[in-house]
């Protein structure tokens, strides 16, 4: 048996049925106090790409975003920071409502060392290296 999922006690049909100022209330202090204080311009250009064009790819910047119920279901890139993979693919789902897209798309790769180099260490410092 596969349980339904609830937010609060709502399913996800009837979240999305919401407006985003009664979603806000039901949420806990930070999602309410973010939503309530409004949606800049941006964040209202992502949201109303998503609704128009549900099955597209949306790129953004926007890390602080509150995922909200009418975002299920849409693959969004997020920008992750600098090097080769700029953006990390998300598909959002209910599980993630409430959150915000930075917590799913850390800033930081894991480091994987090799080799030192010259100078790192007592063994490697009059070993003569090519100019």
């Amino acid at each position: 048996m596969v349980k339904e999922f609830r937010y609060y006690g709502y399913t996800l049909e009837e979240l999305k049925k919401m407006s985003i100022e009664d979603f806000a209330k039901i949420s806990n202090s930070r999602v309410r106090r973010s939503i309530l204080r409004g949606l800049d311009s941006e964040k209202r250009k992502l949201l109303e790409n998503i609704k128009k064009y549900p099955d597209k790819f949306h790129k953004t910047h926007l890390r602080d975003m509150i995922i909200l119920p009418q975002m299920v279901g849409a693959k969004i890139g997020v920008y992750r920071g600098g090097g080769s993979e700029k953006w990390v693919s998300l598909t959002i789902t209910p599980e993630m409502i409430g959150r915000r897209l930075g917590e799913f798309v850390h800033t930081t790769k894991y480091v994987k060392h090799s080799a030192p180099g010259i100078g790192a260490s007592k063994g490697t410092l009059h070993v003569a290296s090519k100019k």
